[in-house]
């Protein structure tokens, strides 16, 4: 166990809890099972995490047997899960289904992040509806400071890569719209046609392109859940 004391009870509950429910431990498991395996990958999908703390839980997990850490030919290691690890894949998803359908809207919209935001959307992006050339796409949050108001998508032959700085290319669509807006209609909580249709989202750029934006967006994994919440 890490910040607390053991529990001290054998009860399976308790020395599972004693593992995974360390601070931030919940949410790295989610971004391995999302298929995050560098540490830097990981880093960009847990911005608020710290270097110190992201090399500390890892190592737990190690030695808990939930990860283990593998060379690779350029020197570095990737982190990748056991049949452990593998096996709490039901358990984390659970985690979520329940978040989406049962926390109230408002407070996870008070929770906004445009780092974990966008690299979430770069690694579910669909290229199918995209056109078979190199495509980039521009969001800009026009209420958030300088260096987090700008962020690139950028397609090419399949892959999908995500800049905090302008990578020179010509956009081919920009989309502009606040954060929160943008952040509800990744979790479902609105719809983008109606958020365009209100003007809290501009297209500006291929009209193809614009026209399939939810095709080639999609959403959260969560979002299809029921909510049971206003």
């Amino acid at each position: 166990m890490t910040e607390t004391a053991s529990y001290g009870q054998f009860c399976p509950v308790s020395m599972a809890a004693e593992i995974l429910c360390a601070r931030w431990t919940v949410v790295l498991l989610r971004e391995m099972l999302c298929g995050s395996t560098r540490f830097n990958d990981l880093r960009r999908g847990l911005p608020r995490m710290s270097p110190t703390l992201l090399s500390k839980r890892l190592k737990e997990l190690e030695l808990a047997g939930v990860i283990q850490s593998v060379p690779t030919p350029a020197g570095t290691s990737e982190y990748r899960l056991t049949e452990a690890g593998e096996e709490l894949r039901p358990i984390i998803i659970g985690i979520g289904t329940w978040g989406q359908r049962w926390v109230e809207s408002r407070l996870s919209l008070r929770n906004l992040d445009p780092t974990l935001l966008m690299w979430d959307m770069r690694r579910n992006l669909s290229t199918d509806p995209l056109p078979p050339r190199r495509c980039t796409i521009q969001f800009l949050y026009p209420e958030l400071a300088p260096t987090h108001r700008n962020y690139w998508l950028v397609v090419e032959s399949g892959d999908v890569d995500l800049c905090q700085t302008d990578p020179g290319f010509e956009v081919d669509l920009l989309v502009t719209s606040s954060l929160r807006t943008m952040t509800s209609i990744w979790m479902g909580l609105s719809r983008l046609d109606a958020e365009v249709r209100a003007g809290r989202v501009h297209l500006d750029g291929d009209p193809a392109i614009s026209r399939a934006m939810q095709q080639w967006l999609k959403l959260s994994v969560f979002a299809q859940v029921e909510r049971r919440v206003a």
